[in-house]
């Protein structure tokens, strides 16, 4: 074997073990485009994944260019999914299939291009590894098709797991949010106080400068706040009216019961859902409940989600009362300070207040007349 050859192996296996290492699905491919970019020495390499159900062709890999979505037939990209075999094209201006506004609308000009088919298990094709113009201008030859078809064939597996774990994932979502709607629909609240909850906890994480995954933990995981409802009987939950004493205590149960429902999963979105469900009621000086936590003794997703839930309660019409003005709600929380609330959270609230009225507005509850 030349010396070449050896280099190749050694760039193709290295990226392979890195690749395999790999779990968030946009790191896999962004990994993956480097590799068919390095390996047949290309300006660019974008990876596309097909969407059978909704006929499209979509990539979030595109070097040089914004995440595209395309039509699943269209294109030379289209053609190599379609017939499952691999394009090599040296001249591109030449194909009938290529699309010219392209490089009109990005300023780049594309001149030889090569197209891999990328294979799951069983055979099915998923998507395709899209390399564009070789660096030294020689164009693409069957030798460099035959190194990228190699190491797709390791990658595939790979990108197959990830696409079967982000399905899984936006699955579990959909449950959670659900879920959740469920609970807050037997205490006769709609669906958006749940939506909103779960976008103003967002914001609140992202203003505190939490990470890009947990805010979008959180968000997932705060509609699930109330879950513990669907087990307090109708004649307390939608009760018209104050709760005396052993009313409260009953509706109180609700974050032990949603909290006992979810403790057991080991999965990241429902160890967050049970710990939203258990401290969303907790007060920032130790009078919440049901352990009465204190300060940062609280988890960081049950304080959120404590301001996200009172600010959307207090503004929204509920069987035992009237929605209260903007007013009344920033003086509460104002009072609240330090008490109910992280004031550092009561600081952020106020100082980015337009984008919550904004959301409040985008989910605002619509009733229709019967």
């Amino acid at each position: 074997m030349g010396q070449k050859a050896e280099r190749l192996l050694a760039l193709i296996f290295n990226y392979i073990s890195k690749i395999a290492a790999i779990h968030d699905p946009d790191e896999l491919l962004i990994e993956v485009a480097r590799m068919g970019r390095d390996i047949v020495q290309a300006d660019r390499c974008s990876v596309w994944l097909l969407d059978r159900e909704r006929e499209i062709l979509w990539t979030k890999v595109a070097q040089g260019v914004a995440p595209l979505r395309i039509p699943a037939r269209s294109g030379i990209v289209g053609e190599a999914i379609l017939t499952e075999k691999p394009i090599v094209i040296n001249d591109v201006y030449a194909h009938p299939k290529f699309n010219r506004n392209v490089d009109k609308e990005t300023g780049y000009k594309t001149e030889s291009m090569m197209v891999i088919p990328i294979y799951t298990s069983n055979e099915e094709v998923v998507g395709a590894i899209q390399v564009i113009n070789k660096l030294d201008k020689s164009g693409f030859n069957d030798e460099e098709l035959r190194h990228l078809m190699l190491a797709s064939s390791y990658v595939a597996e790979s990108i197959e797991s990830s696409l079967l774990l982000e399905e899984i994932d936006a699955t579990q979502r959909e449950l959670v949010y659900i879920m959740g709607v469920t609970g807050e629909s037997r205490s006769k609240e709609t669906g958006n106080h749940v939506k909103r909850v779960a976008e103003y906890s967002r914001l609140l994480a992202e203003l505190l400068g939490l990470s890009e995954e947990e805010c979008g933990i959180l968000k997932d995981a705060s509609p699930m706040h109330d879950l513990g409802k669907i087990a307090i009987p109708d004649a307390v939950l939608n009760k018209p009216g104050r709760f005396n004493e052993e009313e409260r205590k009953i509706m109180n149960t609700h974050a032990e019961l949603g909290y006992n429902i979810l403790k057991g999963s080991e999965r990241t979105l429902l160890k967050a859902a049970a710990i939203v469900a258990h401290q969303h009621h907790e007060k920032w000086d130790g009078t919440g409940y049901p352990n009465g936590l204190k300060g940062e003794a609280i988890h960081i997703y049950g304080r959120i989600t404590a301001l996200a839930d009172v600010f959307d309660a207090l503004g929204s019409d509920r069987v035992y009362k009237r929605a209260w003005d903007d007013e009344r709600i920033f003086t509460l929380f104002k009072e609240e300070r330090g008490k109910h609330f992280d004031p550092q959270l009561i600081d952020l609230f106020f100082e980015n207040l337009e984008p919550f009225l904004e959301i409040r507005e985008q989910f605002k509850d619509v009733y229709h007349g019967t």
